[in-house]
């Protein structure tokens, strides 16, 4: 069952973490509580056209053809996640499905649905909670044997402190939290976004976590990490009437801090003219940012 999946889009790190058989085996078991072997098929069919942005917090993928899991990664809280997977969900079944098998008599067989949202922001929520699409119906039966249509997405906050069970179950998950919290912390303490990356991959790197994963993705991790925070700052700063011209800004200002974090990491001069000629970072930026490491 192959899905016609499009990788030209934008990762998050959250993605690229788990965008691996393995990993999201890892992540299914410590979310569902079972121990699936390591041999059960994983198979990935993340969708990129339907959620209206460019950088993607979401996986999907079939476990053993028998369940179709969805999971979103979110930093932002959002009540229209049922409304979302519905969306999202319809797709992944159109995909599957012979569209005209479906006016045949016999009975298509589809595989069960889960649907995770994965919370570490900074604003306060709780351990674990539930969002029903019924709450979006605008005059709705309050009485739930009188709804017809129903989609339940399981929140869980991710934070430390948070769901330790689910983490301690998975390495990965674990590290990733770990990361992206000392990103945070380190944000706050030191004098840019670029300093606070830097300080929490040497941590990470010095305490055993994600240390092949970081090695092998340093680049697109900084890369991605730019953009993801300054994408939130942006819509912080300017609100979300002024989105359009607060992510630019942000988008902007990650690339050049980005190419700060190169020049102060050693990269060679190959890897550093290859990061500017594919992010669109101007020679003047580039020949401003080089003489201040220079001098």
């Amino acid at each position: 069952m192959n899905l016609n999946v499009n990788n030209k889009y934008r990762n998050s790190v959250f993605t690229t973490l788990f965008g691996e058989p393995t990993t999201l085996l890892e992540l299914y078991n410590a979310l569902s509580g079972k121990n699936l072997s390591p041999d059960t098929p994983i198979e990935i069919n993340t969708l990129t056209d339907i959620l209206y942005m460019e950088k993607m917090n979401d996986v999907s993928f079939m476990v053993d053809d028998k369940f179709v899991v969805l999971i979103e990664h979110q930093s932002t809280k959002n009540l229209n996640m049922p409304l979302r997977f519905l969306m999202y969900i319809a797709r992944v079944y159109e995909k599957m499905v012979d569209k005209k098998a479906v006016y045949k008599n016999k009975q298509i067989k589809i595989p069960m649905p889960e649907f995770w949202v994965l919370y570490n922001g900074r604003e306060p929520y709780p351990e674990e909670t539930k969002l029903e699409l019924s709450e979006s119906f605008t005059d709705g039966p309050h009485d739930k044997q009188l709804i017809n249509l129903e989609l339940t997405v399981k929140v869980l906050n991710i934070n430390p402190g948070f769901n330790d069970v689910i983490r301690e179950r998975s390495k990965n998950l674990n590290g990733y939290v770990t990361f992206i919290s000392k990103v945070s912390e380190y944000e706050l303490q030191e004098n840019g976004l670029e300093d606070a990356i830097s300080k929490a991959l040497q941590f990470c790197t010095a305490n055993g976590i994600l240390v092949e994963f970081l090695n092998d993705h340093a680049v697109e991790v900084i890369n991605m990490l730019m953009t993801e925070f300054n994408m939130e700052t942006a819509l912080e700063v300017r609100g979300e009437e002024k989105f359009a011209d607060g992510l630019a800004e942000g988008l902007v200002k990650g690339k050049i801090e980005m190419l700060r974090s190169m020049l102060a990491a050693g990269l060679s001069a190959e890897q550093v003219q290859k990061i500017v000629k594919e992010h669109g970072i101007s020679e003047e930026d580039y020949n401003r940012i080089k003489m201040s490491f220079e001098g």
